[in-house]
């Protein structure tokens, strides 16, 4: 940080670090110890798209990538495209081998970085599911470094359950670099991965 960040209160954005990914195993098992919450085999990574060959290869070389397995009975990853334009792959793994989805996360924003297209990568997520099938997802922002707590209300609807986000922050400080700031908790509704199916 500079003198002027300095004496005019900036500070610099923390870094990417994709590697904080590979901490989500050992904050899974605070979660389901802590909270009852266990790992769905549910990912995604969002991204926004960009137009052109290149970004189009790399798009098909993360599919060849992540459907090797196919054959061997893997499932293969799929996209789709969001209300507001932006891309989600969604990857699975069977819900008691989160390291290897997280393996699969991991290369994909990876690969994403490596090409070039670091700043179209907006966040990668997580899902999980209590006893009752309450939904919750680990979200990690790219950009910030960090991760937050999304818990959708069942039934239905755009609404939030507050109280258990809040005590997932709590839960996993330990584990995670969790968002201090909340405003930056933003509501990924319908991401795919965020509910198992």
């Amino acid at each position: 940080m500079g003198f002027w960040d300095a004496v005019l209160g900036r500070s610099k954005p923390a870094r990417p670090d994709l590697d904080q990914l590979f901490a989500l195993p050992s904050a899974a098992v605070t979660l389901e110890a802590g909270a009852g919450f266990t790992p769905t085999g549910l990912g995604s990574v969002c991204f926004a798209s960009v137009e052109g060959g290149a970004f189009d290869r790399l798009q098909e070389e993360v599919r060849a990538l992540l459907d090797a397995d196919t054959e061997r009975g893997g499932v293969p990853v799929e996209f789709s495209r969001d209300g507001y334009g932006y891309t989600w792959l969604l990857a699975r793994q069977p819900p008691g081998d989160l390291a290897a989805l997280v393996s699969d996360l991991h290369a994909v924003n990876t690969l994403l970085q490596e090409a070039g297209f670091g700043p179209q990568l907006l966040c990668s997520l997580v899902g999980f599911q209590d006893a009752e099938a309450r939904p919750l997802a680990l979200v990690y922002l790219y950009k910030r470094g960090t991760f937050y707590p999304f818990a959708p209300l069942p039934g239905g609807g755009e609404r939030r359950n507050n109280a258990l986000e809040l005590q997932v922050r709590v839960l996993l400080a330990d584990d995670l670099r969790v968002e201090e700031d909340l405003g930056r908790w933003f509501p990924v509704w319908g991401a795919p991965g965020l509910r198992a199916s």
